[in-house]
């Protein structure tokens, strides 16, 4: 029964985002029968010791270790914290990860666990909330500004495993391959450990992704569009994509060390309490003049991409956005501006800050649903053509 039981909760860690596979599990056997079922809070430890590969994934395993082991009632409790509900003044804040962990336990539940109705005949609601074929098909085309906020997160777990932007690119240094170009040296030094073979070596050119930069409007007409690029770009870092995020509204943010903790709630979080401008106004100029004196020669080397994800409706009076933009032109290999204003198909670049910033950009692309975001990788490898106004008029 012990071992049914670990089974079922390490397929719960595995729905919550921590990776437990089979050995996990065979280890957490054996970590249980050393230290017994007597005391809770030795299973508890050895289990984490086992189960966990980040410190960061400690308070995801707490959550379900107390509701998994604990309370009978647990699904209909976690159900009911699904549910949305009305924040009141001085009301006690629910746990961050309740959600993550509900969803993962109501995924494993078995049905004939379901509760049934009392003697009374209570009536019972039942809910479902996976997404048919149609759901998703049809989610790829939705607007994030539209989507209700389960749609929202439904797609909040795809865009984190969207592929990178830009396709690898081929470096002087070369790795050992099957088949290619021979490698000399190597053969040699084979032969010298074997000198009664000749088994010859391969070569082939090493790939990376390339470094990118990304600036991130936060400001009010860009909350939606803002939220979900985040998670776009935590997925991408979790996956050892070189890359810088910048948040900027009326002030500029490095948020890159936070989106590196690798679980996406905390990672939210920390970034939230670094950004002090969230849903305020915007100054492009202004924080494109701090990123040029301050990061733009340390974090745009090696012809690292520039993405800036932007609506370009500026609000500064202070700062100058042409020489701005034209100072950030020779600093940056290639501009890429995403702009969710282009899901319109009357756009026109009417705006002062868009005028300013279309001369000096290399692509100018959509990014204002899952498709766009999907499709970011074929767009930007397609040829480059001239963006500036005239192309409007």
């Amino acid at each position: 029964m012990i071992v049914r039981n670990l089974t079922q909760f390490a397929r719960v860690l595995r729905r919550a985002g921590i990776g437990v596979g089979p050995d996990r599990v065979l280890a957490a056997v054996r970590a249980v029968e050393a230290v017994g079922l007597a005391r809770r809070d030795d299973v508890h430890a050895a289990l984490g010791a086992v189960m966990l590969d980040h410190h960061d994934q400690q308070a995801v395993f707490d959550a379900a270790f107390e509701a998994f082991w604990r309370d009978p009632k647990l699904l209909e409790r976690m159900m009911y914290l699904l549910l949305p509900r009305v924040e009141r003044h001085g009301q006690k804040e629910p746990p961050k990860r309740a959600n993550r962990v509900a969803e993962a336990l109501a995924a494993t539940k078995p049905r004939h666990d379901a509760p049934k109705p009392d003697a009374a005949g209570e009536e019972q609601t039942r809910f479902e909330a996976s997404f048919t074929w149609s759901d998703r098909e049809r989610l790829q085309h939705a607007d994030f500004e539209t989507m209700t906020s389960a749609e929202f997160e439904a797609v909040r777990a795809l865009v984190e495993r969207l592929p990178p932007p830009f396709a690898p690119v081929q470096r002087r240094r070369r790795q050992p391959a099957a088949r290619g170009r021979m490698d000399l040296r190597a053969t040699l030094r084979r032969m010298a450990r074997a000198p009664h073979t000749l088994v010859p070596q391969y070569m082939q050119p090493s790939e990376e992704l390339p470094a990118a930069v990304v600036l991130l409007d936060i400001s009010g007409s860009m909350e939606r569009y803002a939220r979900m690029f985040l998670y776009y770009a935590h997925g991408l870092i979790q996956r050892r994509y070189r890359l810088q995020v910048f948040t900027f509204g009326t002030r500029l943010t490095h948020i890159t060390r936070a989106l590196r903790v690798h679980d996406p709630d905390a990672a939210m979080a920390a970034a939230a309490a670094q950004v002090a401008d969230w849903n305020g106004g915007t100054r492009i100029a202004s924080s494109l003049e701090e990123f040029n004196r301050v990061w733009a020669r340390r974090v745009l080397a090696g012809n690292a991409a520039l993405l800036l994800v932007s609506d370009g409706l500026d609000r500064d009076e202070h700062g100058d956005l042409d020489r701005a933009a034209a100072h950030l032109r020779l600093l940056a290999h290639e501009i890429v501006w995403l702009n969710p204003l282009l899901r319109f198909s009357g756009f026109e670049p009417r705006a002062a800050g868009i005028r300013a910033l279309l001369p000096q950009v290399d692509r100018f692309l959509p990014v204002h649903n899952l498709a766009s975001l999907a499709d970011l990788g074929r767009a930007l490898a397609a040829p480059r053509r001239r963006v500036g106004p005239e192309r409007w008029n």
